[in-house]
């Protein structure tokens, strides 16, 4: 059994649109729970059992899978099938981890500083910067469509996560804005906006 604690336009989002991609939405229990929002409102939900109160938190079979990165990657290999993830043995799956890995360990750390004003030598050596991130994108994304090649992949779906949440954060490089565009032109992103609308505290 799978249940996803989530809370609506929140980056757990990106995990109910992997849920969508994968045909799976009607797979899982998704519970809706509160937040603290970075603006100061909401706060700590008794009723979620996340570590540090946060989202997403997935549940398979009682145990707890957290941080986004580490539940795209159990949600494509538990469902190898819908091709969104690279299965153990595939030539790209070395790519496919290494994209989501520099996600949670350089662009939203990097998005996150640069949106708060920080600014050190020491984390511009640790995590490189913003003309960093879009250089590392723009050289994939001027070879290829998508992040693994000519194919929408979870890689994608959590890449571009940040640029639709922040669109103000989006590198100005037309190969970047164009897989954006790519991207968020696909049914699942309309779909996703209309579940959190729904399900968005009144």
């Amino acid at each position: 059994m799978l249940t996803l604690y989530h809370s609506p336009r929140s980056r757990s989002s990106r995990i109910v649109r992997l849920l969508d991609e994968l045909g799976v939405l009607d797979q899982v229990d998704i519970r809706i729970v509160g937040i603290r929002r970075n603006d100061g409102s909401g706060g700590a939900d008794p009723a979620n059992p996340h570590p540090d109160g946060k989202v997403p938190l997935l549940v398979h079979d009682g145990v707890e899978i957290w941080e986004s990165s580490a539940i795209v990657l159990y949600l494509t290999d538990l469902f190898p099938d819908a091709g969104l993830g690279r299965s153990v043995g595939h030539p790209e799956r070395g790519a496919y981890l290494s994209w989501l890995a520099w996600y949670c360990g350089v662009v939203e750390p990097v998005i996150v500083f640069t949106a708060a004003g920080l600014s050190h030598p020491i984390l511009d050596a640790t995590f490189r910067g913003v003309p960093e991130v879009a250089a590392r994108l723009s050289t994939q994304l001027s070879k290829t469509p998508y992040l693994l090649g000519d194919a929408f992949s979870a890689a994608d779906l959590l890449l571009v996560s940040p640029y639709v949440w922040f669109p103000q954060s989006a590198p100005d490089v037309p190969v970047i804005r164009d897989w954006i565009e790519r991207c968020q032109a696909r049914p699942s992103a309309g779909r996703i906006e209309e579940f959190d609308a729904a399900n968005a505290p009144a």
